[in-house]
């Protein structure tokens, strides 16, 4: 999180949030947070889980595409942790920071359950994770915003590109050709309704619970935007063989199960997962450059110090993320 919005983050500001929700500010317990801050409360006997994002990251019209766009897969049967109104009837809550700017609170039900590796991935919930995901998809192909005026970016708007740009060390200048060619490339692909819209650009199993049914349920919906299906596909792919023993056989066994509950629901041709690399190396260079931004790259440890290790030369030098042939997996799509 940015030094001036934490310089910015007081008592003061969680006692309003309390306010703004109905509650008082000893229900509010602390959860922690990567880029914004996160509470859990309890009211009516239901949990919610409450964040205090910055207008400084997000604009307080972004967060409200957001919501809207939450709720809509909500109420469209898709199991994601829904957005819920203040005590005043508002998804979004500004309070102003006293610098011209404002701490933007949304609330949302909590999910209950526990993360998937604690049941330990099967190619039944490879499955259901797949068909999550398309019906997303599917959702996205219908989906009008009730203002014109209020939408989540572009893949190509400065809000998805420039922090990478911006955070890539200005001594690996060669990094930042290998992005601008990633960019260059994808200004020529198609923008159709059947293969790009509204995705949630980080879906990994981080950002999701199982509960005791089974049923997965996917959370933070932050980083959406509008951009190709298949680099949603391709960032659930990123972060399933990461850091493990063997990326290539991992993948081997995830995807026949993951694309073929994903074509249950959705309509991709296969044509799109010749693409597949290109949004991998495109994930690659966002992470490695937010790790610069967030931590001190000189003491990394555990799953990012993994990912760092012998990274910049595999980006320069262009390396395949995954050695495979994504073509072959065409059958799973129909």
């Amino acid at each position: 999180m940015e030094k001036r919005i934490t310089d910015r983050f007081c008592e003061h500001i969680i006692e309003e949030v309390a306010v703004r929700y109905g509650i008082s500010r000893d229900r509010l317990e602390k959860l922690g947070g990567f880029e914004s801050y996160m509470f859990r409360y309890s009211l009516n006997n239901a949990g919610y889980v409450l964040r205090i994002a910055h207008s400084l990251r997000r604009s307080e019209k972004l967060i409200q595409a957001e919501v809207e766009w939450i709720r809509y897969l909500a109420s469209n049967g898709v199991s994601v942790a829904d957005a819920v109104l203040s005590f005043r009837g508002d998804l979004v809550e500004g309070i102003a920071d006293g610098h011209g700017d404002y701490f933007l609170a949304t609330a949302f039900n909590e999910v209950k359950g526990k993360p998937p590796r604690a049941f330990g991935w099967t190619p039944e919930l490879f499955t259901d994770y797949g068909t999550l995901m398309g019906q997303m998809h599917r959702l996205a192909k219908q989906y009008t915003p009730s203002d014109p005026g209020i939408q989540r970016p572009l893949w190509s708007s400065p809000d998805i590109n420039d922090d990478v740009l911006i955070n890539l060390p200005d001594d690996q200048p060669v990094a930042r050709e290998r992005y601008e060619e990633i960019l260059s490339r994808l200004e020529s692909l198609p923008l159709d309704i059947d293969s790009f819209g509204l995705i949630h650009f980080d879906a990994h199993s981080g950002n999701m619970l199982v509960d005791e049914k089974g049923t997965i349920h996917l959370f933070d919906f932050d980083d959406c935007n509008r951009n190709w299906f298949i680099n949603d596909l391709a960032i659930v792919l990123f972060y399933m063989v990461t850091n493990v023993e063997d990326p290539e056989r991992t993948a081997g066994e995830f995807l026949p199960s993951f694309l073929h509950g994903y074509s249950k629901e959705n309509s991709l041709d296969f044509v799109w997962l010749k693409e597949i690399p290109l949004f991998l190396r495109m994930r690659e260079i966002d992470l490695y450059a937010i790790i610069h931004r967030s931590f001190d790259v000189n003491n990394l440890t555990g799953w990012c110090g993994q990912f760092m290790k012998g990274r910049l030369e595999k980006i320069e030098n262009a390396e395949p993320y995954l050695d495979l042939d994504f073509t072959t997996l065409a059958k799973y799509l129909k």
